[in-house]
């Protein structure tokens, strides 16, 4: 990869442009396997817009998929969002987590960066689950968690298409391991998903503790408890953030970075700002390899 430097200091690979590339110009094969090996890509100094990082992301999606809660940038590129709405912190999580329909991958693009905080925080969750305590891995490795989630149908409709019927609800939900929904009168959905916190990554094999339960637990419109239905001890939820506080990693964004991320391995967030001025654009997809 010609006039690209690497740094591997930290658990996200990073690679800079100092010759002025496109980065529509770098080759996917060796892209993908650095993926594949390191989990999280930091494209640094290739100055990419919002319709660069689909066009880059279409060379290894099979399809993209919308979040329900993020703002559409624009219509002509109805998968590209802004990042979650607000100004706050945001709890470590995977996307799509507390629901059978995680993406593969995590596209983020900063347009502008706060002047001031904003940083996008992640963790890897391999790391998360080797250093875990015994108990806390005891507890996990016995016990499934609950998440409990209602849909109105704009919102089904935004994931399954704005043509979506019932029956493609149906369709979609029937048989799927862990989960039970029922559909109400107003076609709002609700779902049950039971899993475990703790999964394989899609590459690699290894366990990781790569979830969304801290972020739905602090949720007040999430519900969330054991398999059971008894709730999770404040403790235990505590604990776990205690050591994310300990494994967190930044990054601190530049204008034109773009962020490649296994979604079955690192959980993300971000620190809270002010800045209105700060955009980072999203982007959710399977990949095709």
């Amino acid at each position: 990869m010609k006039n690209i430097n690497f740094d591997t200091s930290t658990n996200a690979q990073i690679i800079y442009n100092n010759q002025g590339n496109s980065i529509l110009d770098l080759p996917r094969q060796e892209n993908l396997k650095m993926f594949k090996s390191f989990g999280i890509l930091l494209f640094r100094g290739f100055g990419v817009t919002y319709k660069e990082m689909k066009a880059f992301a279409e060379k290894f999606s099979s399809r993209f998929v919308l979040d329900k809660d993020r703002p559409i940038v624009d219509p002509n590129n109805r998968y590209i969002t802004l990042v979650d709405p607000g100004m706050h912190y945001v709890s470590p999580h995977c996307e799509n987590a507390n629901s059978p329909f995680r993406p593969d991958v995590v596209w983020f693009c900063c347009g502008v960066p706060a002047a001031q905080g904003g940083e996008t925080l992640f963790w890897d969750g391999v790391r998360v689950w080797e250093e875990m305590s015994g108990e806390l891995k005891n507890l996990f490795i016995s016990r499934k968690i609950r998440f409990l989630q209602k849909f109105p149908a704009v919102d089904w409709k935004r994931f399954l298409g704005t043509g979506a019927s019932i029956a493609d609800v149906k369709k979609t939900l029937d048989g799927i391991e862990g989960l039970s929904y029922r559909i109400n009168e107003d076609q709002s959905v609700y779902i049950e998903y039971i899993c475990s916190a703790v999964v394989k990554t899609k590459y690699g094999n290894q366990y990781a503790f790569a979830n969304s339960l801290i972020s739905e637990y602090k949720n007040p419109k999430a519900v969330v408890t054991f398999e059971d239905g008894s709730p999770i001890p404040l403790g235990v939820i505590n604990q776990i953030q205690e050591l994310m506080n300990r494994l967190a990693e930044v990054i601190d964004w530049e204008s034109g970075d773009l962020v490649m991320i296994d979604n079955s391995r690192f959980l993300h967030g971000r620190r809270s700002f002010t800045d209105t001025r700060r955009r980072i654009f999203s982007l959710l997809s399977y990949l095709n390899d």
